[in-house]
């Protein structure tokens, strides 16, 4: 900083630090806001918040991310965007209080923020152009800019007056008054005009963001299912149990569960989605259009999907009803074996438009059960948010070895060449889903009265089917429960159990039993590397 400027500058105290703080923060606003605008000329999946956290999710541990899971549930990926904006805001802080000592320092931060902004959106998996940088330093240059502006009103300023001379000295002023103070009036009209321009710049961007999904969603507007050759099997009137608190058989759309790394929902244009199949012992490699899927035969099947990172009477387990293509005819049809008669390849690597890669068994995916590629859910094509236009849907394995969203691609390799995106992150390459139970009703914590109460839940144990369900009261015997009708051994079951409850407190504890005949573990595993294990007890109080 030149001596002359220093000379000039008021000196800081704690409410011009606060100003300087004020005008990093609407310096971040302003860069945010441009470069939302920026990213919609671009892509959103280039915007400086999202490409951080997605960075972020790469780079937390595997323990990390199970924990946000069971405590967030479903808003883990919105709690991850207010911390981003947190530790911004309070960087923006620090960079502001800073620029009132020296505004090039201050806005070099900004810069370099922008910078790693930018670095973070190339470096993407799904970035394939330079351009994703750009809305990080557009935004980050007009944030730098900004900032120095601002804090340049906080400067001393000298008001002019008329030249006086000195009669005994000869010596003859400047003109120039004493340092008066700093620039209220014009700080104040640019710190204000600076968020209005921001909040307008935006909402601009914001409302462009959303725009650019229309034809996706128009597309999907346009799709009909067509019937499917191979129709489920009508649900069995007792599949589902008229008990209070239960789960439904069928999980609407709305409610099933969603877990997934992908901060902004791709929205996919099915006229334009292309799926290409290749690799390691494909003879005849594919690409298929969204219409070339539909002109296929299609089936439509009943299919319990599992998280793993459910925990023991966990949420993250859902059931609906699939239509879609048989993935072991398609690969069939493209020369593929599975490992079993000769086949080169033993994993089928799916990979999302957003980058994610999910590794599954070539064998199980051929194995005659019926995996599929889904197009529809519960009667409607896929939600943007299950996978639009097309998903994979494997029973019998957790989501993150067979349940690819948004698929573009898929992959024959082996698992010894190559991990993808959670194997590399400490999860199991292969994980058949376990035998597992919940209950449902009562809650928790609840306070039912003395009399006849009725324990009911869900269990699961997909591609083997439930065969029975128990329930213990306290440290009693084990009471075999009664089942729901099967529709399928690829969904999960209901049960229920009237129990004479006594008043006190008294613990409830349920196990499954699969149909071969493995009994549910009460080995309390986590959920990594290959799902948790366990069973499930509720402590009650009965008035």
């Amino acid at each position: 900083m030149r001596d002359e400027e220093k000379d000039q500058r008021v000196p800081p105290g704690w409410p011009r630090l606060a100003l300087g703080a004020l005008s990093g923060l609407l310096a971040a606003f302003a860069s945010l806001a441009v470069a939302e605008l920026v990213a919609a000329a671009v892509r959103p999946q280039s915007s400086p918040v999202v490409a951080v956290g997605g960075a972020s999710i790469d780079a937390t541990p595997a323990a990390v991310k199970d924990w946000a899971i069971r405590h967030f549930g479903t808003n883990d990926k919105l709690v991850l965007q207010l911390g981003i904006l947190v530790v911004l805001a309070v960087l923006a802080l620090v960079l502001g209080a800073l620029a009132v000592w020296s505004r090039r320092v201050g806005a070099a931060g900004v810069l370099l923020f922008g910078a790693l902004g930018a670095a973070a959106a190339v470096s993407r998996p799904d970035s394939t152009n330079i351009a994703d940088a750009l809305p990080s330093v557009v935004g980050a240059v007009v944030g730098a800019l900004l900032l120095y502006a601002l804090v340049g009103r906080l400067t001393a300023v000298r008001r002019p007056v008329a030249p006086t001379s000195d009669s005994a000295t000869g010596e003859t002023g400047d003109g120039l008054s004493a340092p008066t103070g700093w620039d209220r009036r014009g700080f104040v009209l640019a710190a204000a005009s600076a968020a209005a321009a921001s909040a307008a710049v935006g909402a601009v961007g914001r409302s462009l963001n959303a725009s650019r999904g229309q034809d996706a969603v128009a597309s999907r507007k346009k799709v009909v299912l067509p019937s499917p050759g191979s129709p489920a099997q009508p649900v069995p009137k007792r599949a589902g149990l008229r008990i209070a608190g239960i789960s439904p058989f069928v999980t609407p759309n709305s409610d099933f569960y969603r877990v997934d790394t992908a901060l902004v929902v791709p929205k996919v244009d099915a006229t334009t989605w292309r799926l290409r199949i290749h690799g390691k012992g494909v003879r005849r490699p594919g690409v298929y259009s969204f219409d070339d899927l539909l002109r296929r035969e299609l089936i439509e099947r009943d299919i319990t999907l599992t998280c793993v990172s459910n925990e023991v009477g966990g949420p993250y387990v859902g059931n609906a009803r699939w239509v879609g293509v048989r993935l072991a005819a398609l690969l069939a049809e493209c020369g593929v074996k599975p490992p079993s008669r000769g086949g080169a390849a033993d994993q089928l690597v799916s990979r999302s438009v957003d980058g994610m890669t999910i590794g599954s068994p070539v064998e199980d995916v051929m194995d005659g059960r019926d995996a599929m590629l889904a197009l529809g859910m519960n009667g409607e094509p896929l939600p943007f948010d299950h996978g639009f236009p097309v998903r994979m849907v494997v029973p019998g394995l957790y989501g993150f070895v067979s349940a690819c969203k948004w698929i573009k691609d898929i992959e024959l390799t082996t698992f010894d060449s190559y991990d993808p995106y959670w194997v590399k992150r400490g999860w199991a390459r292969k994980a058949p889903i376990k035998t597992a139970s919940r209950i449902d009703t009562p809650k928790p914590f609840a306070r039912p009265k003395a009399g006849t109460v009725m324990i009911a839940g869900v269990a699961w144990a997909q591609h083997r089917g439930i065969d029975k369900v128990e329930v213990r009261i306290d440290d009693g015997p084990w009471q075999e429960a009664d089942l729901a009708a099967e529709d399928a051994r690829d969904t999960w079951r209901q049960w229920s159990l009237p129990w004479q409850a006594t008043k006190g407190g008294h613990t409830l504890t349920v196990r499954a039993t699969d149909r071969t005949g493995a009994v549910q573990t009460d080995k309390r595993t986590r959920t990594i590397p290959d799902g948790a294990s366990g069973w499930h007890s509720v402590v009650v109080a009965v008035d």
